[in-house]
């Protein structure tokens, strides 16, 4: 786009420099004055040769002024249409800034909705991945939880047997002590029956 925009600008140049030319040559072939006229009313007051001079002086005069004139200048109708062919110009040249401006803008728009959707396909991503860490978590706290479960069910069922056995244990002594507080009355029952046996027939003999 920048190379038509170039190209356009060097046509207007060129136009320019053609009219510039086409002045000229209107202006130098354009008689102003009547030379013969003049002539014979400079040849009442100075001689021929001063009239000539004279005649000289003013015409290079104004062909100076018109070529100066011609460098400046245009007519109506080279300009309008210059102007006309500018505007022409000009308006193709905004036709194609705005239609690179609305490519430019729906580019930056297909951009924006790329990145977006690239942006959501993340999220969604990024929320499956979440959501499947967070399931894995819990079904491992899950089963941690069931695993302590089991071993606290199974300490507490060896707790309650060491009770058992601790209570049996304590039963069998108990049994075990009034077993043995039963021999030693028997034998001290016996002791005693015996020692006042004695008693009694020691007494006996004496008297």
């Amino acid at each position: 786009m920048v190379a038509g925009i170039g190209i356009k600008l060097r046509n207007t140049s060129i136009k320019l420099s053609q009219l510039h030319y086409t002045n000229r040559r209107y202006f130098e072939s354009t008689h102003l004055y009547d030379t013969i006229q003049i002539r014979k009313k400079l040849q009442q007051e100075f001689s021929l040769k001063q009239s000539e001079t004279i005649i000289k002086i003013m015409i290079e005069s104004i062909q100076g002024g018109v070529n100066h004139i011609s460098k400046d200048l245009a007519t109506r109708d080279k300009l309008t249409q210059l102007t006309y062919e500018q505007r022409v110009d000009f308006a193709k040249l905004r036709d194609q800034l705005l239609s690179a401006d609305r490519s430019e803008f729906h580019n930056i728009q297909n951009e924006y909705e790329r990145v977006r959707t690239d942006l959501e396909k993340l999220k969604n991503k990024l929320h499956e991945e979440i959501t499947r860490v967070n399931a894995s978590f819990k079904l491992d706290l899950s089963l941690e939880k069931g695993r302590i479960r089991e071993e606290s069910s199974y300490h507490d069922v060896k707790i309650k047997e060491i009770d058992n056995k601790i209570d049996q244990e304590v039963v069998n002594m108990k049994m075990q002590i009034d077993s043995v507080k039963t021999q030693v009355m028997q034998w001290l029952f016996g002791v005693c029956t015996g020692t006042f046996a004695l008693i009694l027939a020691y007494v006996r003999l004496i008297s």
